[in-house]
């Protein structure tokens, strides 16, 4: 058992490497010329191919940028290959994805802008559908809060990680949880990612959640992962719960929804969203589950209006 937590451990300490890598633009530095500008590129290889991507015109602070990232991403890429010398040695093999899963994580990439959005506008960022793709390929918007434009990238972040082949072949545990909501508020608590000490109030009610204790949650994350349920039902569980026991200080739906998501696809079930023009009617619903008058209503609701098969 020791041995299976540490290489539980080994692979989540990777995962995290590897989004931070995957974050950074780095490589070797070309400046391109043209009579008035001056533009910085990077070479760099991706699974043996060597690749040519443009960073942006040319300043001495972007150009500084990358010279640390590239020296960021040696230091990063030493400590993956030390994780996986340690793995080799704990005799770990890498699992396969199985069609099914593959099928999903296409299916999830495809509707990846429609997710978001739908996270977005259930988290009240000022935002239509058409910004929300401009954010998420990397364009420039008008009218957006740089607050609202940061909630969107860091949800492209947050997805992208989960859609990673190794993270999906990951346990939907207490860890997953935390790195999630980490990323979803990166830039806007430094707790970011840690079980909140401090009281939160919900809006709509005089309920109010218990400070949340994480081997509470751990043990009651269990007890779902134990109870005779189909994968969809286990989803909305794990939806709701997390919702519901409010575990950090901001962005528990978001978080809740991809949590709940990991585990979906890492079954090959599909996807949840909550469409944006069900928002009302999905935290009127909210209310009476918060304060323990009704389950079966709102888990129809997601079952029958949010859920998305392949």
């Amino acid at each position: 058992m020791e041995e299976k937590i540490e290489i539980m451990n080994l692979l989540q300490s990777k995962q995290v490497l590897e989004h931070e890598l995957q974050s950074l633009t780095y490589g070797s530095v070309e400046i391109r010329e043209n009579e008035s500008n001056k533009y910085i590129y990077v070479h760099y290889r991706e699974d043996g191919v060597a690749l040519t991507k443009y960073v942006g015109e040319y300043s001495d602070e972007l150009y500084n940028l990358v010279l640390n990232n590239s020296i960021k991403a040696k230091q990063l890429k030493k400590q993956i290959r030390e994780i996986i010398k340690k793995l080799k040695q704990l005799n770990y093999t890498e699992e396969e994805l199985s069609e099914k899963v593959e099928q999903n994580i296409d299916f999830a990439k495809r509707h990846l802008v429609d997710s978001i959005y739908k996270q977005a506008i259930l988290e009240g960022v000022a935002t239509t559908f058409a910004d929300t793709e401009s954010i998420i390929e990397g364009g420039k918007v008008n009218n957006m809060t740089s607050e609202d434009i940061l909630k969107i990238v860091n949800l492209k972040h947050a997805w992208e990680f989960i859609l990673n082949k190794n993270v999906i072949l990951s346990d939907t545990s207490f860890a997953l949880l935390c790195e999630i909501n980490k990323m979803v508020e990166e830039g806007f608590y430094y707790t970011a990612g840690k079980v909140r000490n401090t009281p939160v109030t919900i809006g709509g009610t005089t309920w109010k959640p218990d400070l949340p204790i994480e081997s509470v949650i751990k043990e009651e994350l269990e007890k779902i992962f134990s109870k005779e349920l189909d994968d969809i039902d286990r989803a909305i569980e794990l939806l709701l719960y997390t919702m519901k026991k409010q575990v950090f200080i901001d962005g528990n739906k978001r978080t809740a929804v991809i949590y709940s998501n990991h585990y979906l696809i890492s079954k090959g079930k599909g996807i949840i969203a909550i469409p944006a023009e069900l928002t009302g009617e999905f935290k009127d619903l909210l209310i009476p589950y918060y304060e323990g008058r009704d389950k079966k209503e709102i888990k129809k609701f997601i079952r029958e209006k949010c859920y998305m098969s392949i």
